[in-house]
């Protein structure tokens, strides 16, 4: 499958007291998607946001919203996640027993469905749910903060999943620790969407955010024409 690298800011790593102006910094600065990671203290050990903040931000936007739900349970929680305006909603393997209902309700409202897995799960937990997916997203880092270290192991992860998905028109995105030393490692091993949080927003400004931007997306572009 032929794909252009899609790079997906992390507002995680916004500033939360003007978080609307953040999101329109990033998209005029070159955001493909908005990640929106979605954390409830308990699947992990922090407290982020929830449907009425997404709800929000959708007017202040087109961009493709990517809500990454790190939350357990997440079935009860679908349907405000849908009215917020999220344009695709990533489950993680392990937040549930029910994995498949999860994704066939996200699929159903008419969304995009995503599944991802923590850096100790095997990629065989999705291998009986890749024709419900159209994103596998692999953590490179483990999920609940911002700002960790890359895990390089999780490179031979990521080509194992690309040999996974074969033919099927899915994309793979990585999250953690991206920035423009790792995006031609995890570009190279076969993702195609890049989450960044602290490597966009550093420096505070729009010619900041746009000039990390571009540096992400040519690091990644550089191992593709290679």
């Amino acid at each position: 499958m032929s794909q252009n690298f899609l790079i997906a800011p992390s507002v995680l790593s916004a500033d939360f007291s003007r978080l609307g102006d953040e999101v329109e910094a990033i998209d005029r600065a070159g955001a493909d998607w908005i990640h929106l990671d979605v954390m409830d203290g308990h699947f992990v050990p922090n407290i982020s946001f929830g449907p009425p903040i997404i709800k929000a931000l959708r007017p202040r936007t087109k961009k493709f919203f990517d809500c990454h739900l790190m939350i357990a349970p997440v079935d009860a929680y679908l349907p405000a996640f849908i009215d917020a305006g999220c344009d695709q909603l990533t489950v993680h393997v392990e937040a549930g027993p029910h994995l498949h209902r999860s994704l066939q309700t996200i699929k159903a409202a008419g969304r995009k469905a995503g599944v991802t897995l923590n850096p100790a799960t095997p990629e065989t937990a999705i291998e009986h749910v890749l024709d419900l997916v159209d994103t596998v997203l692999v953590m490179t880092v483990n999920p609940g903060f911002g700002g960790q270290a890359f895990i390089s192991s999780m490179l031979e992860k990521i080509r194992r999943i690309k040999a996974m998905i074969g033919g099927r028109p899915i994309r793979i995105e990585v999250d953690g620790g991206i920035g423009a030393n790792t995006a031609g490692d995890v570009a190279k091993a076969g993702a195609t969407v890049l989450v960044a949080g602290a490597a966009v927003f550093k420096g505070g400004t729009f010619e900041a955010y746009r000039s990390n931007i571009e540096a992400i997306r040519g690091a990644a572009t550089v191992v593709r024409s290679v």
